[in-house]
């Protein structure tokens, strides 16, 4: 699988103090310099140096970017007397990212609310080390959609068909597309549609369903991609996440370890400002959101107006509050992707959002 085809969006933030001995190394990805303290990072410590080479695909990350673009988090560590840069980088897959956080070369980590729930259930015995969400980048659905058709629900798939899916078995679309499996065939036939599916990342599964030349007739999407598609004659819905779930969910979110977030408090207050000035951002002001989006060449195949008619679907919620993480971490344990169930929300975020009305 090419390394474009998977991407798990990251925040490396690196800190040092003047005159504590910090090293300072070239970075291979080409996105500047990393670093390395020679201490624990604190947000004690007066520079923050952010390493990245580029954000990832999908109108999900449209947070981050705008985060990037207009410098929120400078302005907000700049506010409490810190400084800091942020730069966004992606990964080919979740498990170097995953090392990479807990080995302390990256701060923050980012993508679906399957690998928080994984990435928290690693990690859960070590109080110091335990993987815990900031904060939520959104609500939007996924949308399983195929050229079949015969395909009407998922009961009609067959061993002819193939159904592109961004990662197998822990990804938040194969969850997903579990769940419904269950509701669908019953106990026990969570992964019934296994041998149909394929992984593969959202623009080259959108290229091939489109195309119209290779195997796959059926894609789970994100924004953009499933309202690409969908425009296109022949292409029609089979599943909305939203019906699956019950109700609006959190897509995409954004997640730290213990150690670093206890050591860097001030830091942790400005990210979540600035996350949320960028969410307000996009909820005022769609046009300007858009443009951003298409200026910094995320979604390359869609005009300002078209991101903007996205951004403004009701659907899709810019917001930081998780919303049904419980329904996704009670099927996981239910199923064994996750040895323990967490009680509630709260045990797997961080009290920064507490307050906020999450489920």
């Amino acid at each position: 699988m090419s390394p474009k085809n998977l991407i798990w969006i990251i925040v490396a933030i690196m800190a040092f103090a003047p005159g504590i001995g910090s090293v300072q190394r070239s970075d291979s990805s080409g996105g500047g310099h990393v670093i390395s303290p020679s201490g624990p990072t604190s947000d004690t410590q007066r520079k923050v140096v952010v390493v990245g080479a580029s954000t990832g695909f999908g109108l999900s990350y449209l947070p981050l970017t705008i985060m990037e673009e207009n410098k929120l988090l400078e302005k907000h560590t700049s506010a409490l007397g810190l400084y800091a840069t942020l730069q966004v980088k992606h990964y080919p897959t979740a498990a170097p990212m995953y090392d990479d956080m807990l080995s302390g070369k990256i701060a923050f980590a980012g993508g679906g609310v399957t690998q928080l729930l994984t990435s928290w259930d690693k990690t859960r015995k070590d109080p110091n080390l335990v993987v815990k969400g900031i904060a939520t980048l959104n609500a939007m659905p996924l949308y399983l959609v195929t050229s079949n058709p015969k395909v009407k629900t998922i009961s009609d798939f067959t061993s002819k068909d193939k159904i592109a899916v961004v990662a197998l078995h822990a990804s938040i679309e194969a969850v997903m597309l579990s769940i419904a499996e269950e509701k669908a065939f019953g106990s026990g036939q969570a992964n019934k549609l296994d041998p149909l599916m394929v992984a593969m990342g959202h623009p080259e599964a959108m290229k091939d369903l489109l195309g119209g030349k290779s195997d796959i007739d059926a894609h789970i999407a994100s924004s953009p991609y499933m309202y690409e598609e969908l425009a296109k004659p022949g292409i029609h819905t089979v599943l909305d996440s939203y019906e699956v779930l019950g109700g609006p969910h959190t897509h995409n979110l954004l997640w730290t370890t213990t150690r670093f977030h206890d050591a860097n408090p001030k830091l942790m207050e400005a990210f979540v400002a600035a996350l949320q000035e960028a969410l307000d951002l996009i909820k005022s002001d769609p046009a300007t959101a858009a443009a951003i989006d298409v200026k910094t060449g995320n979604d390359k195949n869609l005009s300002t107006a078209q991101i903007e008619a996205i951004i403004r679907k009701p659907e899709n919620e810019w917001t930081e509050t998780p919303l049904k993480i419980m329904n996704f971490a009670t099927f996981m344990y239910q199923t064994g992707l996750i040895s323990t169930k967490p009680a509630d929300w709260h045990e797997v975020f961080f009290d920064d959002i507490r307050d906020l009305p999450g489920n």
